[in-house]
């Protein structure tokens, strides 16, 4: 699950105007392998754990995708970011390295760093930020590539509800007759347990669904739509 915490990464636009910390858990079920023939090994477990930090330089992010077969672990990945902002236009500098493995291959490093833009509303219930990367991807025979990345989100029905999402299209030469652009966007709808009358406003679970769309990114030249259904515990 990819950037499943995109709710915060809106705040990279504005890191440096307020403090806040939060870390997530997830645990996704994902039916990919149940719908396309071609994706019959892919695992139908994930867990994601993610942290969100901002302060008076900017903020930091991470998170840590893990998915499980029979016989344990069969994917690591993870992404880290930090944005530096001093100044108060709604402009912030964006850092971020990516990277992981899996039992048969290693992801190649990728190196980005990037200007973005953030806003959010007043009340912070909604907003987007946009970022263009230089992406450097370390190995491949034309290295020098680049990034587009946009994320929202919107709170509905009271704080009710949430709706998250983030969209990626980045070039990635490979040998062959193969595109060279890859898309890649994943919407999560989340609803919160303790928006419920009588439950105690602590009690931090949320049920909800990630729908992944991509395009060259499971399968060359495949556009697919992956949907899973999921947990999330949100550490305050």
């Amino acid at each position: 699950m990819k950037k499943v915490c995109t709710i915060l990464m809106i705040l990279f636009g504005i890191g440096g105007l307020f403090k806040a910390k939060s870390q997530n858990v997830y645990f996704f079920y994902d039916f990919g392998s149940l719908i396309y023939e071609d994706c019959a090994s892919r695992p139908m477990f994930t867990t994601t754990v993610d942290l969100f930090h901002a302060d008076k330089w900017g903020s930091t992010f991470f998170f840590v995708d893990m998915d499980y077969t029979a016989k344990g672990v069969s994917m690591a990945y993870w992404e880290i970011n930090r944005t530096l902002k001093f100044w108060e236009a709604p402009v912030s500098i964006s850092l971020e390295y990516d990277g992981g493995l899996t039992r048969n291959f290693s992801f190649s490093n990728a190196y980005l760093g990037g200007v973005q833009y953030g806003y959010e509303n007043e009340d912070f219930s909604k907003g987007f930020a946009l970022t263009l990367f230089y992406k450097y991807i370390q190995g491949n025979f034309q290295p020098h590539n680049f990034q587009l990345t946009g994320t929202w989100h919107l709170d509905f029905g009271h704080n009710a509800a949430t709706f998250t999402g983030f969209v990626d299209v980045w070039r990635e030469p490979q040998p062959g007759e193969r595109d060279d652009f890859v898309f890649l966007t994943e919407l999560q709808l989340w609803y919160h347990f303790n928006s419920i009358k009588g439950v105690n406003e602590k009690f931090n679970l949320s049920i909800g669904s990630e729908i992944e769309c991509s395009y060259n990114f499971v399968l060359p030249d495949r556009f697919l739509v992956i949907p899973t259904v999921a947990l999330k515990w949100k550490f305050k």
